[in-house]
């Protein structure tokens, strides 16, 4: 008896599991369509970005390769660059806003090439290195004439230790002491650059001669 009640009992589970199958068989297709499509949509969107970055890159490259010519046009690349900033993705787009405002800082127009390392240094979606390093670029051609109170509050953080920039960050606040008479500092600054075996040799050099010009001692 227990074997009848098992298989009429089993017999009602597969009648209700065909019925629901067939209730809802749309919807199993439909999830499975939908999968199938996000994936295709997944991969072709991958394959666009990779294009994108591709042909980013080739421009770009095709633009410096342009400006290590002899007697190469440095006004000229500026276009191109402006060109290549409107169309490419995230990272290719920030380089070329960097190259584009040393080009201008190069030519002449200051004003354009600060506007555009400011707008690097503010914008949220570029790599923080890349910020960071628009930041001190700005911040270097704004030494003898901007207002120092802000100067000095954007190269601090970049002084912190950690900070790819950190040595750059400490020479421009040694000199921006010095562009207000604060000598001490200065000089506390510098020995504390030439002092520290992680700052660059050329910039070691360059705190030791200020060091040695103010009448202090360079480290050996």
């Amino acid at each position: 008896m227990v074997d009848i009640f098992d298989e009429v009992e089993e017999d009602l589970r597969a009648e209700r599991a065909e019925k629901l199958f067939k209730k809802y068989a749309w919807l199993m297709v439909a999830l499975a369509v939908a999968i199938v499509a996000v994936a295709a949509g997944w991969q072709l969107w991958t394959r666009y970005q990779n294009q994108q970055d591709t042909a980013a890159a080739a421009k770009f490259v095709t633009i410096q390769t342009a400006l290590e010519q002899p007697n190469a046009s440095k006004a000229g690349q500026i276009a191109p660059l402006e060109q290549l900033t409107a169309s490419a993705p995230q990272g290719y787009k920030t380089l070329a806003r960097l190259r584009e405002a040393s080009l201008k800082a190069d030519t002449g127009d200051l004003p354009g090439a600060i506007a555009l390392w400011n707008a690097v240094a503010a914008d949220s979606s570029a790599d923080r290195l890349l910020r960071d390093f628009a930041s001190l670029m700005a911040t270097a051609r704004e030494l003898d004439h901007g207002d120092p109170v802000q100067l000095e509050a954007r190269l601090k953080p970049l002084a912190e230790p950690g900070n790819a920039w950190s040595a750059l960050a400490q020479e421009q606040l040694a000199m921006l002491d010095l562009r207000q008479g604060k000598v001490d500092n200065a000089r506390t600054t510098l020995q504390a650059l030439t002092f520290d075996a992680n700052t660059p040799s050329g910039l070691r050099a360059r705190a030791s001669a200020l060091l040695a010009g103010l009448g202090a001692p360079a480290a050996k």
